[in-house]
């Protein structure tokens, strides 16, 4: 191979890191907080994906915190202890025996195995839960179905947010990642807090830059299920309007980007976690992919 096929060979890769230069310019020093669920959290390629994208953000100097879920694991471990899973109003009805799997299955086992990708590119990730120093308070949380209110068991709504712990590991240059658990000032339990509504608590009082959502569909879509096509960008107001139409596995995820904000954050993005790498296409191309939620009045991320 002589000098000048191996300079042509090269240039695509070039123009590809000229291409996110603004995106690396406008994020720099900003904070990220990533929903990481669905897919991406059992298809072991996807996770090692989503662990790359991550340790990427943080190298080209964004501050990336890692909030996750983990529905499918903890409906295979209910399973092992013969209990029901069980959603209402697209939320887990969640009984003190089945808090107890939720809290072993998140701190011990969801975290752990994505604080373990993410330092097999060095000394980055610390893993932490919403108990931890007090990060997320919560009390009992009771949705309404056809107007009445339901008991749902363990099932948190947030309070308070305390960010102290969370900026300290970003300070450091660390990436935290964070349980959606949280204990309750009332009664002292532990409540299992939708991972979609506590990334976007923490997003805001963070203040980040965006919130990005992966989710197992590519968007939000326009008129499912008569279209497939995907809605690109929408304002807060625009989202509030179609709420009430959205099915109840997309009703958190929106409503935590409706939240973010209107509560400074400055887009919330849902993006489809079953493309490999989808954080990086989403942050730094021209093109992105999934769906952008942005503040009424502001036409352009």
């Amino acid at each position: 191979m002589t000098n000048a096929t191996r300079k042509h060979t090269a240039l695509p890769k070039a123009q590809i890191l000229i291409e996110a230069l603004p995106w690396l310019t406008r994020h720099n020093g900003r904070t990220v907080v990533i929903k990481f669920g669905g897919n991406a959290m059992i298809d072991e390629d996807l996770k090692a994906a989503f662990a790359q994208d991550v340790v990427f953000l943080r190298q080209a100097g964004l501050k990336p915190v890692v909030v996750h879920g983990g529905g499918p694991q903890i409906n295979a471990q209910l399973d092992r202890h013969g209990l029901v899973s069980e959603f209402k109003a697209g939320l887990r009805v969640t009984t003190p025996e089945a808090m107890d799997v939720v809290r072993m299955v998140l701190a011990g086992q969801v975290q752990r195995e994505l604080v373990g990708l993410l330092n097999q590119h060095g000394p980055l990730a610390v893993g932490m839960t919403g108990e931890d120093a007090h990060t997320m308070t919560a009390t009992k949380h009771q949705p309404q179905i056809d107007g009445e209110l339901v008991d749902i068991g363990r099932v948190g709504e947030i309070t308070e947010i305390d960010t102290g712990a969370i900026q300290a590991l970003l300070d450091d240059g660390r990436i935290p990642v964070i349980s959606s658990i949280a204990r309750s000032a009332d009664d002292h339990h532990v409540y299992n807090v939708n991972a979609d509504t506590a990334a976007a608590a923490l997003a805001a009082a963070l203040g980040a830059e965006t919130l990005m959502v992966l989710t197992d569909v590519e968007g939000l879509y326009e008129d499912w299920p008569q279209s497939d096509e995907v809605i690109s960008r929408l304002t807060a107001s625009e989202l509030e309007k179609l709420l009430p139409d959205l099915s109840s596995g997309m009703v958190p995820k929106m409503e935590g980007c409706l939240f973010a904000v209107r509560n400074g954050v400055n887009t919330a993005r849902v993006i489809d976690g079953r493309v490999p790498h989808s954080i990086l296409l989403e942050i730094f191309t021209d093109e992105g992919i999934g769906t952008m939620v942005l503040p009424d009045g502001l036409g352009e991320s």
